[in-house]
């Protein structure tokens, strides 16, 4: 359980940071148009740490964590979290800058998102199937307190 809540914890730091960030960086800069660097925080507290928080109270009812299918989904989700994450910067840094990327490191960035984002997806199905096998094993065991 606190490995939950440390990996809830970095993402929230990393959210508020964020937000803290795109607000000096973009004033800084006297940018007023729109930037991913808008949109980190967000996906930093919400994919994050609510995500966290909310596997916590999981891990409560269900044992989650005991399951040998959540240490995947557990790794694959956060590199596909960091990597979007790491994405968002980068593109909202250069868009701020006004950093004319070469049509190269403009598809390298828009790949690895997509890839990061893919692994997202893939996370969140093997979640879904080890909640369902939780799930059917505590009725089939008669063990169902929810």
């Amino acid at each position: 359980m606190k490995r939950l809540l440390n990996t809830s914890l970095f993402y929230a730091v990393f959210g508020l940071a964020a937000g803290l960030f795109y607000r000096e960086f973009t004033n800084f800069y006297n940018f007023t148009e729109w930037t991913s660097l808008s949109v980190l925080h967000t996906h930093a507290l919400m994919l994050g740490m609510f995500t966290f928080l909310i596997l916590m109270l999981f891990e409560k009812v269900f044992h989650i964590t005991q399951y040998k299918k959540f240490k995947p989904f557990y790794m694959i989700y956060n590199v596909g979290l960091v990597s979007t994450l790491l994405m968002l910067t980068i593109r909202g840094i250069t868009t701020v800058l006004g950093t004319d990327l070469s049509s190269g490191a403009n598809a390298a960035i828009s790949g690895v998102a997509g890839l990061a984002h893919i692994l997202l997806t893939v996370a969140i199905m093997q979640l879904f199937v080890l909640l369902y096998a939780i799930i059917a094993n505590e009725q089939k065991t008669g063990n169902a307190n929810y």
